[in-house]
């Protein structure tokens, strides 16, 4: 009987091990036949011909990556360190999302704390603000609608306000001061004195009695109550700096970076840290040409190659959520944001980031993707310096439809 059990044990633990090196063998199998996807060859001949045609002087980059069977289809000039312009908020852009989150939300609060007295506050309230980049002075009257709510026409003791940015965002280092309108900043980036006059005149246009001297700058009480709270999403942030290129939205998500990952320190030097760790050790690129200044690409100290992009654009296509946000928010040719005008061929067949500076001398950058002929996926970065950026267009238009058609 003894013997019987055994043999059906070993019988059993063999049948299993066969089971398990068959299910081992088809993954293997099915990994092989994964990696075996070719690139389109024609499509390498047809790109080494564009890359060797005749061109404007200046600096040239290219590179183009074949995200559906993993492997470079063309390289030129791919790792050579080049001004990226607006390029730059891809990096910003897919860090940000990876630290925050996809669902992020800037959060805008008013408190009060003490008793009402008929239709007079006891006590005080308290403003405090994120940083939010949508919020503008007229968007203040929502908070002093809540105090109305709660049925308050007089404050008795303090309006406190208490903001992290303690002064206006200033132009960084190397930036020109016409490539970005301060004007376009949200009301919390223009500095405390601004932030104050909105509130302050969103309070009195509600009819609710407070006088100048009962205005301070300090941290909310402990003891406050929340009566109501303003959320705004980070796709707001992301849809408008890739898209639309805004230099404004690109600054505040880099201030935003930088109060997540060091909240006592500069934000603009703790998110261009962040960038440049991200860049290095998320991305694999730690070539010392590749230089990281602001998050927006205005600074023209600025460097990134061709595969740099093409890498954050591969890591962006492995997280699922980000890459909803890419395909979603980047520009897309012939319909929208700076690829609006990008020619009526290639109409929904691109989804890229411009990056587009005419001084000290022509700076232009394309990185996107699109799909080829073959319906392979690519992810693809051209780049130009030190070129007309009427001449770097006609290049980028050539390209586009060459991986299209």
């Amino acid at each position: 009987m003894k013997k019987i059990l055994l043999r059906v044990v070993l019988a059993s633990l063999a049948m299993s091990m066969t089971a398990c090196g068959g299910e081992k063998q088809k993954s293997i199998r099915k990994e092989k036949k994964e990696n075996a996807i070719a690139v389109d060859k024609h499509l390498t001949h047809v790109l080494d011909s564009f890359a060797a045609a005749p061109r404007c002087s200046g600096k040239f980059g290219l590179y183009v990556y074949d995200l559906t069977a993993e492997k470079p289809v063309y390289a030129m000039n791919e790792k050579e360190g080049i001004p990226s312009a607006s390029c730059m908020k891809l990096l910003s852009g897919v860090a940000g999302l990876k630290l925050l989150g996809t669902k992020y939300m800037y959060q805008t609060s008013i408190y009060t704390r003490g008793k009402m007295d008929s239709d007079t506050l006891r006590g005080d309230v308290s403003f405090k603000a994120d940083l939010d980049p949508q919020l503008q002075d007229e968007d203040m009257r929502q908070f002093a609608q809540a105090l109305r709510r709660k049925g308050i026409k007089k404050i008795d003791g303090k309006l406190i306000i208490d903001l992290f940015l303690k002064e206006p965002v200033k132009s960084e280092e190397h930036w020109y001061p016409w490539d970005l309108s301060f004007s376009k900043y949200g009301v919390i980036y223009k500095g405390p004195e601004r932030v104050k006059r909105a509130l302050k005149g969103a309070i009195r246009a509600a009819g609710i009695q407070l006088k100048d001297d009962q205005i301070v700058m300090a941290r909310v009480p402990k003891d406050s109550h929340c009566i109501y709270r303003y959320y705004s999403g980070i796709n707001k942030v992301i849809s408008r700096m890739w898209k639309n290129s805004s230099n404004t939205k690109a600054t505040t998500m880099l201030y935003t970076i930088g109060k997540k990952v060091n909240p006592k320190g500069n934000p603009t030097e703790a998110g261009v840290k962040y960038l440049q760790n991200f860049l290095h050790k998320e991305i694999g690129m730690t070539d010392s040409t590749l230089v990281v200044h602001d998050g927006c690409g205005l600074c023209t100290h600025n460097h990134l190659s061709a595969e740099a992009l093409v890498r954050i654009l591969d890591y962006g296509y492995h997280d699922k959520e980000i890459f909803d946000y890419l395909w979603r928010y980047l520009a897309i040719s012939g319909v929208d944001g700076t690829l609006a005008r990008f020619g009526y061929e290639l109409r929904g067949k691109v989804h890229a980031k411009t990056g587009t500076l005419s001084h000290p001398y022509g700076i232009s950058s394309l990185a996107g993707y699109c799909k080829a002929q073959n319906g392979h996926l690519l992810a693809f970065a051209i780049m130009d310096s030190e070129m007309s950026v009427l001449d770097a267009h006609v290049l980028q238009r050539k390209l586009c439809k060459i991986l299209v058609k």
